[in-house]
């Protein structure tokens, strides 16, 4: 018998997300942001030959590791973790109130894997000193954020901003970063902008672990479909972008062959 209830925990999250303002558009972007990634959990657990218990847990962390968003966006007004709280943070202590977690698992020996991937999901780099299955779990529900972002990159971020977008050039700290092989640390009040979030966004394959993840951004050509999402007026600009998209491809091609 499974000690995983996705069904029932699923209807738990729509009830937790049924407080907040569902017609705000941010909130929704982080509901449907939330049910993608858990599928994305899903099918990296599968890809990678894990148990189904272990299965139905990458399920369940991938649907919970937001769940700090509503109340980051609903106080603040934004999803910027510098300019509010630490939203992997927060999501613990959420899921800790009261015993909270046991609204969605009645179990409790998953409990440091799923508070310890919740609180690693956004962090420049995984904590140390991790037991394996924290650490799996963790690297997983990691891939999984990133590879939704790579989508809502490509479908629903920056509508308004084509001009600005084509008319920007790479500033120099974000492109050492990158060909640094590291995705780039956030810094307070100080914004990426335009192109650099392209490069960003593209470094952030620097930053995955699971050959199954690398399958679905290849399958998905995400690189390509985020290289071409602008055309650059900037000459120099538009030869980088298209440059750092083909190395970023090899790269994802020597992970998949390894």
């Amino acid at each position: 018998m499974q000690d995983i209830d996705i069904e029932q925990a699923k209807e738990q999250f729509i009830e937790f997300t049924n407080q907040y303002d569902l017609k705000e558009p941010h909130i929704n972007q982080k509901v449907n942001h939330s049910f993608r990634v858990m599928e994305i959990a899903k099918k990296i657990a599968i890809g990678e030959g894990l148990n189904e218990e272990e299965i139905q847990l990458a399920t369940l962390i991938g649907l919970l590791h937001d769940i700090a968003r509503f109340r980051q966006y609903t106080e603040y007004q934004t999803f910027n973790d510098l300019k509010s709280f630490d939203h992997g943070d927060v999501g613990v202590e959420i899921l800790k109130q009261n015993n909270y977690l046991r609204s969605f698992i009645q179990t409790d020996k998953y409990d440091d894997i799923i508070k310890t991937a919740v609180k690693n999901h956004n962090k420049y780099a995984i904590e140390e000193g991790l037991t394996e299955d924290e650490l799996k779990f963790s690297k997983l529900v990691r891939d999984a954020d990133k590879i939704d972002i790579f989508f809502e990159a490509i479908e629903c971020f920056w509508k308004n901003e084509k001009e600005a977008f084509e008319n920007s050039k790479i500033t120099p700290e974000v492109k050492n970063s990158f060909e640094s092989y590291k995705i780039l640390k956030r810094q307070k009040d100080k914004d990426i902008k335009n192109v650099d979030k392209i490069l960003q966004f593209l470094a952030f394959n620097f930053d995955i672990n699971y050959k199954t993840s690398f399958k679905i951004i290849e399958d998905e050509k995400y690189v390509d479909r985020l290289v071409n999402k602008y055309k650059y007026k900037d000459e120099d600009t538009q030869k980088y972008i298209l440059e750092a998209g083909k190395h970023v491809k090899q790269y994802i091609a020597k992970k998949l062959e390894q």
